[in-house]
């Protein structure tokens, strides 16, 4: 019992921290907040599908993330929000590969232009920000994703294994 706890919490902070490299990352290139944005590091939205351990993991990856890139404090909450949710549909959906990246484009796209209309104050209609930020989930969370779940799939039981 104690081995399978240590290893829920192993996954989701390894998680978290590769989620905070990667928006560090693609931080360096402004591409990790703004009306535009292609934050890579949502790819691993698609992990639930793997492991329960990802959706804790990417939350507060991504919750980090937004501190330490000093996010105001509505994008930390309502931006890490987004992705627990995101996290969360990808688990519920984890046995459809191709709906599996849905819920977090989904919830970015709906939470996120408010975050930046309303809290950063970025001139630009809510529906521009839909599209743009919608755009940006695609290829993180659909494009990257399902390329990062063919990958690892190929080593699930080596890299996941829960026995």
């Amino acid at each position: 019992m104690k081995n399978k706890k240590a290893l829920f919490i192993t996954q989701a902070a390894m998680i978290a921290a590769i989620y905070v490299v990667l928006t560090y990352f693609i931080n360096a290139f402004e591409l990790a907040s703004g009306a535009v944005q292609i934050r890579i590091s949502e790819a691993l939205t698609i992990l639930p599908v793997f492991t329960p351990a990802a959706i804790p993991g990417v939350f507060l990856g991504c919750l980090l993330s937004n501190l330490l890139t000093g996010c105001i404090v509505w994008d930390v909450v309502f931006g890490s929000l987004a992705s627990l949710i995101g996290a969360v549909g990808t688990y519920l959906l984890r046995k459809h590969k191709y709906l599996a990246p849905i819920p977090p484009i989904v919830a970015n796209t709906l939470i996120v232009p408010f975050v930046l209309s309303y809290g950063y104050g970025i001139p630009g209609s809510i529906p521009f920000f839909m599209l743009t930020v919608g755009i940006g989930e695609v290829i993180s969370c659909y494009v990257l994703g399902v390329l990062l779940m063919t990958v690892l799939g190929k080593y699930r039981n080596v890299i996941f294994n829960r026995d």
